[in-house]
């Protein structure tokens, strides 16, 4: 059966079309950087946000029905959710799909029963991706949902409930495995606080430890060898995340000695509610070594929470890619659309011409970001602006051979040099032309 008969293969027509059905910029066979622009971009489908969003918000009920979930049967649901996922893919020319267990099959009446839908499910996805070629980005499990997580999962109060949590972990990694999953991602739902009064915070961050360590044991037992991932992000639901941004989760990390067994899997939008850019997240795995993959969308700056906006600010997503080819790209990891279509956009049609607009505004970031590292823009202004610690006094800090008397010794001799100016409004000017220019 098919689910979009209206709608075509989306197809690459150039910048001058004005088929809202085609792409404009991402052109999956076009060379970038040595490789193809599938090939660089990676460029993953949601299965929550896609196919299981149906328009609710805190303040209104669903607006979205789709003709996939018209049965009454939840597992016959979960079946066609599954063939129109990947007619979805593959009309819209999605390589890959990430998912959590629960958005694949719902919950039974027990640990037993579920684990058992899930196998049956992923028996039909795997059917789907032997015919149509598409692969899994990544596996995770939702350790947040159900009511037995009020108070976390790797860090509850509730022994037994941690229990549960590794439980649905080691099976949606089995299940990730199955499918050729190539990374695994951690998302503190709701592994935080709402205060301080009822939370033994040191209890719970070592249990969240011995879970991760558990984890990787696990994976080493089984052969699964996809890359782990953690999810950064401040708050939502709980006040306070323990995973509230990059340098935190780099520094949980080093404390439990895991830093090499995890990358992070950095979200725009989860950048932008703990007051950081996107760049910035990005920029700091870098700079460690610790990108592995990136959730593509964006928030509403006039909104507190997280929107989970489609991409389509170009801005964010030339810098997005800067940072991500300056750090040798994606490798295992690709740009999932943690999206979902605006509670008014709810025509199937719409699916398309979301993904359509976040492909290309990636595909379009891609090319600028590309032409700024071949020009060598940034880089060369960097590398004048820091040339003082090239020679001199400079070059022995940085090299390691100044100590507190060297430096005392220079600075009474020489004083300081004039500054110069980080000409921050003429980089940003010339950021807007290359985005203007740039084909």
């Amino acid at each position: 059966m098919a689910y979009f008969e209206k709608i075509q293969k989306i197809e690459y027509e150039g910048a001058a079309s004005k088929n809202p059905l085609a792409f404009k910029y991402y052109n999956p066979a076009e060379m970038v950087m040595g490789k193809t622009m599938r090939e660089q971009l990676r460029f993953a489908m949601s299965y929550w946000h896609t196919f299981t969003y149906m328009g609710n918000d805190p303040f209104g009920s669903a607006t979205m029905f789709r003709t996939w979930d018209n049965h009454e049967c939840s597992m016959e649901i979960a079946k066609e959710r599954v063939h129109a996922a990947f007619e979805f893919m593959e009309k819209a020319q999605i390589p890959y799909f990430c998912f959590h267990d629960r958005d694949i099959a719902p919950e039974g009446k027990d640990l037993a029963e579920t684990n058992a839908r899930l196998d049956e499910i992923v028996a039909v996805i795997k059917e789907e991706m032997k015919r149509t070629g598409i692969k899994c980005l990544w596996g995770t499990t939702n350790a947040f949902g159900n009511p037995r997580f009020v108070h976390g999962a790797g860090t509850s109060c509730n022994a037994t409930v941690f229990a549960y949590a590794a439980a649905q972990i080691k099976k949606a990694i089995e299940i990730t495995k199955e499918l050729g999953g190539e990374n695994y991602v951690f998302w503190g739902g709701r592994e935080g606080y709402e205060t301080l009064l009822n939370t033994n915070t040191e209890l719970e961050l070592d249990n969240m430890a011995k879970l991760l360590k558990m984890a990787c044991n696990y994976a080493e037992e089984i052969g699964f060898t996809g890359q782990f991932l953690i999810e950064p992000k401040p708050k939502e639901p709980t006040k306070h995340q323990y995973d509230t941004d990059a340098a935190t989760v780099m520094a949980f990390l080093r404390k439990y000695d895991l830093l090499d067994k995890f990358k992070l899997n950095i979200e725009a939008n989860h950048a932008t509610l703990a007051m950081h850019t996107f760049q910035h997240e990005l920029n700091m795995c870098r700079i460690n070594g610790v990108l592995g993959s990136v959730d593509a969308n964006m928030g509403d700056p006039m909104l507190g929470w997280d929107t989970d906006q489609f991409p389509t600010n170009i801005y964010d997503t030339t810098l997005a890619m800067y940072e991500i080819l300056l750090a040798g790209g994606l490798t295992k990891g690709g740009l999932n659309f943690d999206s979902k279509v605006r509670r008014a956009s709810f025509e199937e049609e719409d699916l398309f011409l979301a993904y359509i607009a976040g492909m290309d505004a990636f595909a379009k970031g891609l090319k600028v970001a590309a032409k700024l590292l071949e020009d060598r823009v940034f880089e060369d202004f960097k590398d004048k602006r820091y040339a003082s610690y090239k020679e001199g006094i400079g070059r022995d800090i940085s090299e390691g051979r100044a100590d507190f008397k060297t430096l005392e010794a220079y600075a009474l001799a020489n004083g300081v040099t004039l500054n110069t100016s980080g000409r921050q409004e003429m980089l940003e000017a010339i950021l807007n032309q290359y985005i203007l220019e740039t084909k």
